[in-house]
């Protein structure tokens, strides 16, 4: 009753002790009632120390007590710091409650309020009493005195307390008469506010009445009026997908597959949209399914038909496409079912018409022998064994043409195959480019205005009564695409702002009949190729693919028709120009097939060039073991050169490395030379030179004609050459011509010839390393050194001649010097033998060496000369003091100068012969 002057307690979850505590004391707790309060402090009975601290009613109204608790419970309960505290205050709480019932009892007996109620229940305070004086009764005299006394006391505390009663309603009486006007005020107000309610709506029901009934009729009729064209119009749609499968069936008949399945997957998309829910198409779409599936099968099978029919027709001139319109309606409706392998059954067609292809060329042309007898050489491949070159290259050649035209129609198909598939994806793109510029400009634009008002009216919204024509724009556009059927009637007259719809199930049928024209593509491709971008580039990758398999499916044919041939040694018995008339033919087929196809196909390259590996080694073991032998034979004498070795000369010079063709006999008339000229220089040669260098134009040509082999060549040639020099090294400087050849002994003739033979090559070998250099790749230009290896070697062996040219005049100095002696006659007649032997030297070295290295030579032999003499005399102890010995000397000396000097060549060479005399110290 006093919680009007108290404050709001706060809940303190920290506290494990109280969970309400004051806000002006929040550290002081209040104890729970211990004693009847005293409601009479004024006139105190009793001991006057227990009632000190009782609470008073009086004393206490304005203090705070768990009564003016006025905290929210949910609050309080969902408190997450004091989950316990609740736990905690339910406890105490069940302890008062027993409290405070137990009080309760006390003051029903009494008659007192609790808590400003009433009690209604009767008791007989008497009664109790006596039943309680009975049982006390019981334990004597003095507890009946006592109980007596404690009767009037406790009578003396009724009294006490009605007082009190008493008073505390008197203190009260203005509030309860005031509470009581104030109820009879507000009755008077709800009265009067009931009145104006009533009015009010009396009102709203005239108004109702007068402006809204009628609009609403309207509204009714006009939702009632659309609900029953949506009904009439699917009504007709019901019908329209009612004749789906016969028009499925129709196209099918016909091989429109892309129409049928456009028709199929717009039924699918009403019946989950539209139609859903509707018991007589229950079955429909699993229909449809089914039907779908068998499409795709027949799909597959009008395409695997149509890749035979294409791949196996007549090989001619004519790479024009089999039947474009349809392989492009195939594809289209092989995409739009995701049967992204159809490209493969492509693939497998083309190796069987690539066996067939080879197959029937080797029966054409066996038909057309007659050496061969087909009825006792049965097997073709035993047939074709029997065929000579020419006829045998011809059917080679045959077969190369016939798979030229295969690729070409090949790659005629596949590009159309790839152009429809990068139509769709261009379509993916322009679809993704429409849909961002759309993104945008909805962006852009204002909403629509989402304060939508709604009618309550029967549950529905304004905006359902109104027409879809009336609906904006982009609504309106995407309801007409939903009821938009390809196969629907056209809509009745009566229809409002209801879409057209269109039944021609031909339309399918003029598409495909416009396919190839770039507007009846895009007609065909639709909204519902559901591909994505990496899905269509990489389809068209296998596509490419396809056709690199293509070249390689050609090139392995080839490659076992190749190898089938060679089985018994044919290809390796090949002479030069019939190996490089085929190796000629596979390389153009090779480079028509790359042209075609964009790609190097190894296998067909790969057999070239191991039948090129072959015929290298074969040729270089032809021509190794023919120079082999004609050095085994080569007596080294100067042979006559005939005109056309001359001729093969002069061609080289004019920078033509090659065999000359052959010319008429009247050129064969030309007497042979004497020397070879080459640039303006003679050149002594032997006849294995000669070949020689028509041997090594031999390598050079071939890898002209081969390119293929040219590092083997290189290889090859190298190997040559080095035999070569160290073969005639062996049979002249080693004089191993007296054995091989029965020489009796190797002169200074056979020397300075096979010396001269040695320069010739040395000549030609910076022309043939710039021959090989223009063919090689630059990462092969290493290769080039071998032929700075043999310059080398060459110009070795070419020295070490000289210097056995040297060494033997150098022993017949030593041996003719040594014994000499200055005495009379002059000229001496060791003088005179010198003399001799070098007119000999010059003799058979003039005519087979330059003037310049001749020159050079003797210069070293007269070194030689001087060296020897120096030496005699000093044994001899002759010195240059003008005495007689010196005369006679000098004599000699000056005959051999006369002498040395009188040869042809020789006659500005300075002899320095003062170098013999001891210089003087």
């Amino acid at each position: 009753m006093a919680s009007s002057h108290s404050s709001s307690p706060v809940p303190q979850s920290n506290s494990s002790d109280a969970f309400f505590k004051k806000e002006m004391d929040a550290t002081k707790r209040f104890r729970p009632v211990q004693s009847l309060p005293d409601v009479c402090p004024k006139e105190p009975t009793g001991d006057p120390s227990n009632l000190c601290d009782s609470p008073s009613l009086v004393v206490d109204q304005q203090r705070w007590t768990i009564y003016h608790s006025k905290v929210n419970l949910p609050a309080a309960l969902n408190d997450p710091r004091s989950p316990r505290n609740i736990l905690h205050y339910t406890n105490r709480k069940s302890l008062r409650e027993r409290r405070f019932m137990k009080d309760a009892r006390i003051f029903v007996l009494l008659k007192i309020p609790l808590a400003g109620l009433y009690y209604t229940h009767t008791i007989n305070p008497e009664q109790i009493w006596n039943k309680y004086l009975s049982t006390a009764g019981g334990k004597g005299n003095r507890d009946a005195a006592s109980s007596k006394l404690l009767q009037e006391k406790l009578s003396h505390y009724l009294d006490i307390v009605e007082v009190n009663i008493a008073h505390q309603i008197s203190l009260r009486s203005e509030a309860f008469f005031h509470a009581m006007t104030s109820q009879h005020e507000l009755q008077d107000y709800l009265r009067k506010t009931s009145q104006a309610v009533k009015l009010l709506r009396e009102k709203i029901s005239k108004i109702d009445k007068v402006m809204c009934e009628g609009s609403l009729r309207v509204l009714r009729l006009s939702l009632t009026r659309n609900n029953c064209i949506k009904a009439y119009n699917k009504l007709k749609l019901m019908a329209t997908v009612h004749q789906t499968q016969p028009t499925v069936q129709l196209l099918l008949s016909t091989s429109e597959f892309v129409g049928a399945l456009d028709l199929i997957a717009t039924t699918q998309e009403v019946l989950q949209q539209e139609l859903q829910g509707i018991h007589s198409f229950r079955h429909l779409g699993s229909q449809l399914c089914e039907l779908e599936k068998l499409i795709d099968k027949m799909m597959i099978a009008e395409f695997s038909t149509y890749a035979r029919n294409d791949l196996n027709r007549p090989l001619e001139d004519d790479c024009q496409i089999l039947e474009e319109e349809r392989l492009i309606s195939l594809v289209f409706g092989l995409l739009k079912q995701r049967k992204l392998n159809f490209y493969e059954i492509y693939g497998d067609e083309m190796i069987n018409t690539a066996k067939n292809i080879i197959k029937q060329c080797v029966v054409n042309t066996v038909s057309q022998i007659e050496e061969i007898d087909t009825e006792v050489v049965v097997k073709l491949a035993d047939q074709m064994r029997m065929m000579n070159f020419p006829q045998w290259f011809d059917l080679l050649k045959n077969i190369f043409s016939k798979f030229t035209i295969f690729l070409k129609r090949i790659k005629a198909t596949l590009n159309t195959i790839r152009s429809v598939v990068f139509l769709v994806l261009d379509k993916n793109q322009k679809n993704r480019d429409l849909e961002d510029t759309l993104q945008k400009n909805s962006a852009k634009e204002s909403l629509v205005d989402t304060e939508v008002a709604y009618l309550t009216h029967e549950g529905m919204f304004i905006s359902d009564a109104f027409g879809e024509g009336e609906l904006p724009a982009g609504a309106a556009d995407t309801t007409s695409q939903r009821n938009t059927s390809p196969n629907s009637e056209p809509c009745s007259s009566d229809s409002v702002s209801e879409p057209e719809c269109t039944t021609d199930s031909s339309s399918s049928k003029e598409q495909t009949s416009s396919s190839v024209t770039p507007g009846g593509v895009e007609m065909m491709i639709g909204d519902d190729m559901k591909l994505t971008d990496l899905e269509l580039v990489r389809l068209a990758n296998n596509i490419q693919e396809l056709l690199y398999n293509a070249s390689d499916i050609c090139h392995d044919r080839s490659v076992k028709f190749l190898m089938a041939r060679a089985k018994d040694g044919f290809l390796e018995k090949l002479n030069s120009n019939e190996f490089v008339t085929l190796s000629r033919l596979m390389e153009g087929f090779i480079l028509d097939t790359e042209q075609i196809c964009g790609k190097k196909s190894m296998s067909l390259r790969g057999a070239l060039q191991s039948q090129a590996n072959r015929f290298v080694n074969r040729f270089h073991e032809e021509r190794k073991t023919k120079l082999s032998l004609l050095l085994d034979n080569e007596r080294w004498k100067q042979a006559e050169v005939p005109a056309e070795f001359q001729d093969l000369v002069d061609s080289v010079s004019d920078g033509r490395i090659s065999l000359p063709e052959k010319k008429p006999a009247a050129t064969e008339e030309r007497k042979p030379a004497e020397f070879l000229i080459v640039e303006g220089q003679k050149y002594a040669t032997v006849g294995t030179v000669l070949l020689l260098i028509r041997i090594i134009l031999e390598y050079c040509q071939c890898v002209d004609n081969i390119p293929s082999i040219t590092t083997d060549m290189l290889t090859r040639l190298s190997d040559l050459l080095k035999y070569f020099n160290s073969r005639s090294c062996q049979l002249v400087l080693g004089a191993g011509a007296l054995q091989v050849v029965g020489l009796k002994t190797i002169t200074t003739k056979n020397l300075a010839l096979s010396s001269r033979c040695l320069q010739l090559i040395v000549h030609y070998i910076p022309i043939i390393r710039a021959h090989f250099e223009a063919r090689l790749q630059p990462k092969q230009f290493s290769m080039l050194r071998h032929f700075d290896h043999i310059t080398k070697d060459y110009h070795d062996h070419i020295a070490e001649i000289s210097a056995k040219l040297v060494a033997i005049m150098d022993s017949l100095f030593d041996k003719l010097l040594s014994k000499y002696e200055v005495k009379a006659p002059v000229p001496s007649a060791c003088f005179r033998n010198i003399c001799k032997q070098m007119a000999k030297m010059h003799e058979a070295i003039y005519d087979l060496l330059p003037e310049e290295q001749t020159q050079m030579l003797f210069l070293r032999i007269n070194a030689s000369y001087k060296l020897h003499l120096k030496r005699q005399l000093a044994h001899l102890n002759v010195v240059n003091d003008g005495g007689p010995l010196n005369g006679l000397v000098t004599s000699d000396v000056a005959f051999y100068t006369g002498n040395l000097q009188a040869l042809k060549g020789l006659n500005n060479l300075d002899l320095n012969m003062a170098e013999i005399w001891e210089q003087k110290r």
